[in-house]
């Protein structure tokens, strides 16, 4: 690969990714909870009782100052190959299956004051961190006044099948994108991150690639109609200190009804937020789908849900996919971070970067 084409591997950083990155704990930990927490109109003592539970669990993590989540499968690479299916050539290669069923994405904040009650001043530090077996795929932090990332070009060379520019073929001058390519800590002034993007997108959805504060109390308010209606909420007790509510539906009609429900929103939600089709929506498994919430101490810890049972024929796999509630780890200001213009990545940062990624 030229030398050109590593500041390529470097995507856009906007100032909607910092934005991004700002709300998305709090975002997860409060849509999570809140798809199958409203149930009052579901009409059963269980019903309401288990949704209330379960929204004041997740009132809790709001009342915290420092929270991360964690998604990822909690599955073997042999469950996962088996889940994927195929012969031969088309089967799931065993060290891909290995990766990805290892694989997890972590994101993590801290703030002065409780999570729910923060403003964008009051937050001390984020960090966004994709982990595979072996080590850190990929790591993102916002603390002070810098952005800071690493990217293990290495490993991403290895999972996406694309060559590692090497650092020697550099122009001189860029030594601090030598340093990413390495591997190792680099930052960017978050001031010239603004001004670089300043006047660039819009605040309201369209512009910013979100959804502003109007939409989203729509979207929720819609999706809490479909919960509503279609889910039931069954608490199978308590163990070690931790209750497990199971919440459950059709698959085909949940979405249906939910598509249905948005519908209407369609033009203000985000450009590319693709709807199904009607076939889609009749391909759908008609199958009874299972979400578990875990309690603990009062306060949501995990939401675990298996993809397998969506699976036609796969009886024996099982693939949850697993969200878990914590405390935010390390997320300070790395040291021995070498300073990078921001032209010198191409105007930015691998964490963003579609290429690099590959789509995680």
């Amino acid at each position: 690969m030229p030398p050109t084409a590593a500041g390529h591997l470097i995507g856009p950083l906007r100032e909607s990714d910092i934005s991004a990155i700002r709300t998305t704990t709090l975002t997860a930990a409060g849509c999570a909870a809140l798809l199958l927490a409203t149930t009052s109109a579901c009409g059963t003592v269980e019903n309401l009782t288990a949704g209330q539970k379960i929204d004041k669990a997740a009132d809790r993590l709001g009342e915290q100052k420092s929270l991360s989540f964690e998604l990822g499968l909690d599955t073997k690479p042999d469950a996962l190959m088996e889940l994927a299916g195929g012969q031969g050539d088309e089967a799931v290669p065993p060290g891909f299956a290995k990766t990805f069923a290892g694989a997890h994405l972590t994101v993590s904040v801290r703030s002065k004051k409780p999570l729910s009650e923060s403003g964008e001043k009051d937050f001390v530090g984020m960090g966004m961190k994709v982990s595979v077996p072996g080590g850190t795929l990929a790591e993102y932090r916002l603390a002070g006044d810098f952005v800071y990332f690493r990217l293990d070009m290495q490993k991403t060379s290895e999972l996406m099948g694309f060559p590692v520019p090497s650092p020697k073929d550099l122009p001189k001058g860029e030594e601090g994108l030598a340093k990413a390519l390495e591997g190792e800590w680099v930052k960017v002034d978050l001031s010239d991150v603004r001004k670089n993007t300043s006047g660039k997108g819009s605040k309201d959805s369209k512009g910013s690639g979100g959804l502003d504060e109007k939409a989203q109390r729509k979207v929720l308010k819609a999706l809490r109609g479909v919960i509503a209606d279609d889910v039931t909420l069954r608490s199978t007790g308590t163990q070690d200190g931790t209750e497990r509510i199971v919440a459950k539906a059709s698959f085909r009609e949940l979405l249906t009804d939910l598509f249905d429900k948005l519908g209407p929103l369609k033009d203000e939600l985000p450009p590319g937020a693709g709807f199904p089709t009607a076939k889609d929506l009749k391909d759908a498994p008609a199958k009874k789908v299972a979400v578990d919430f875990s309690i603990t101490n009062g306060t949501l810890s995990k939401i675990s849900f298996d993809l397998a049972t969506l699976a036609d024929g796969k009886k024996g796999a099982k693939v949850p996919l697993v969200l878990k509630f914590g405390k935010a780890g390390d997320i300070s200001a790395p040291s021995g971070a070498t300073e990078v213009p921001l032209g010198e990545l191409a105007g930015g940062n691998p964490f963003m970067s579609g290429a690099a990624m590959g789509g995680f």
